[in-house]
């Protein structure tokens, strides 16, 4: 698999130099570890806004996101109502289609009782971590069993645009399984975090 050798001159997976943004978001967010019930909140909800668009858009607006929506405290948007659907639906910086939005408040109303059900979103998330049996070549996939079982489960409770490729995403990007590629160095540093850190367990 091609790589991208960032201006350091070290390997990187090769999305990392597509735009001018990601080589900053894949050294220090893609792949680590994150136990913080807000940015996984934030980041199954910036998945969900992805759909049909590309993560260099998302992550653009992210600033934008994070002013519209409450900085994703999912406590805060589950009290949103139908002034604040209209408010965001008029908010320039963000991208306004109603179904996602809506969206994302159902999910935090969602992720409330989860909090109130398993301790944390965190202890949820974590319980699908997958397995060493499962983990397919870096970057090679787009589901997997266990995204397939996430999102069945995501469903189930309630929660909307959270597809398996979503939950994948989603499990890349917080650290559920290391995909950066073999040569890129910023591997062995996730590969470290994800040693060194403890998953949060269910109730």
């Amino acid at each position: 698999m091609n790589s991208y050798v960032a201006p350091d001159g070290a390997p990187r997976c090769s999305w990392a130099g597509s735009a001018p943004d990601f080589l900053a978001y894949h050294d220090t967010e893609w792949g680590f570890p994150v136990a913080d019930d807000r940015r996984l909140f934030e980041k199954i909800s910036l998945e969900g806004f992805q759909s049909g668009l590309s993560w260099r858009t998302i992550l653009a607006k992210r600033p934008a996101f994070r002013a519209a929506f409450a900085d994703f405290d999912f406590r805060a948007i589950a009290e949103f109502d139908e002034n604040e659907v209209d408010r965001l639906l008029a908010d320039t910086g963000i991208v306004r289609h109603r179904g996602k939005i809506q969206a994302v408040i159902n999910n935090a109303r969602c992720a409330v009782e989860m909090e109130q059900r398993e301790g944390s979103l965190a202890a949820f998330f974590w319980s699908y971590e997958p397995g060493p049996a499962e983990t397919a070549i870096p970057q090679t996939a787009s589901i997997s069993p266990s995204s397939l079982t996430l999102s069945k489960e995501l469903k189930r409770r309630g929660w909307k645009f959270v597809g398996p490729t979503t939950a994948f995403a989603f499990m890349q990007a917080m650290g559920l399984i290391n995909d950066h590629t073999t040569s890129c160095c910023t591997r062995p540093l996730v590969a470290a975090a994800r040693t060194q850190f403890e998953a949060p367990r269910r109730r």
